[in-house]
């Protein structure tokens, strides 16, 4: 498995800073959330970890290496990165897939045998063999993002970073694909990082969390040393009182107000 962290990075958009001299080590094969308000830097850290966004200084290292310093394809053999607003497509569900492939493939840009069987696989554990042929536009919000995790999946990396991966899903969609992953960290291995914005459901599905506040990471551990009412408080100005969840023995928000 491949381990990623940052050293004291800092990096923003144009002129504007929105995380700054920022340390963090993702722990490897767990799933980890990155919670926080609006603006605090959770997406901007994710792509800075990614490579998708320049560093204005610091380092991101995977396996001990300076990713800036790695072939785009040695990365994305390691690395997928599913953004939070996918670009219409379309492709068929299939094809989608497929392009996960790519680092994979010869300079002839051919799919291998071994590609295929992947593709296939992908298809498989996101139950989206029957819409092999369906282009993507015309799925359902859950079988579109169903689709994309695919193609991430068989981009056959050890980290899959997915920035709000139920954004705009209904409560079915979203255990679906909160199932989903846990699932294929516990049986794969693979290091889940991702950003949510429900709390009940970051404590619900995650090892570890992450809190931000003003691009920097105030809390960061286990879901019961970092959910409590005192974090909830100085993240979200938000009053809460939480119980433990009978089913998953995690905290759960019982009720909040404001301050």
């Amino acid at each position: 498995m491949s381990t990623i962290s940052a050293e004291r990075i800092s990096a923003g958009y144009d002129q504007s800073l929105i995380i700054s001299d920022l340390s963090v080590t993702i722990p490897e094969g767990k799933v980890t959330t990155i919670i926080g308000a609006n603006g605090c830097g959770k997406s901007t850290l994710l792509k800075a970890l990614a490579r998708l966004l320049p560093l204005k200084a610091g380092q991101v290292l995977l396996d001990g290496q300076a990713i800036a310093r790695l072939a785009t394809k040695d990365l994305a053999k390691t690395l997928a990165l599913l953004p939070q607003l996918q670009e219409a497509t379309a492709a068929t569900v299939y094809e989608l897939v497929s392009y996960g492939r790519y680092p994979h493939q010869s300079y002839l840009g051919r799919l291998s045998q071994a590609d295929k069987d992947k593709i296939c696989w992908a298809m498989e554990v996101t139950s989206m063999t029957p819409y092999a042929h369906q282009t993507v536009d015309a799925l359902s919000g859950g079988q579109r993002q169903r689709a994309w995790i695919a193609m991430a999946l068989a981009q056959d990396t050890d980290i899959i970073f997915l920035d709000e991966p139920t954004t705009y899903l209904d409560m079915n969609h979203q255990l679906d694909i909160l199932e989903l992953l846990k699932e294929l960290n516990q049986v794969s291995g693979k290091t889940i990082v991702m950003v949510l914005h429900d709390l009940n459901l970051s404590a619900r599905y995650s090892d570890h969390l992450i809190a931000m506040k003003n691009g920097h990471i105030k809390y960061s551990g286990e879901v019961n040393q970092v959910m409590t009412p005192e974090m909830i408080q100085d993240i979200f100005q938000v009053k809460a009182q939480l119980v433990t969840d009978p089913l998953y023995n995690c905290p759960t928000l019982l009720t909040y107000q404001l301050i």
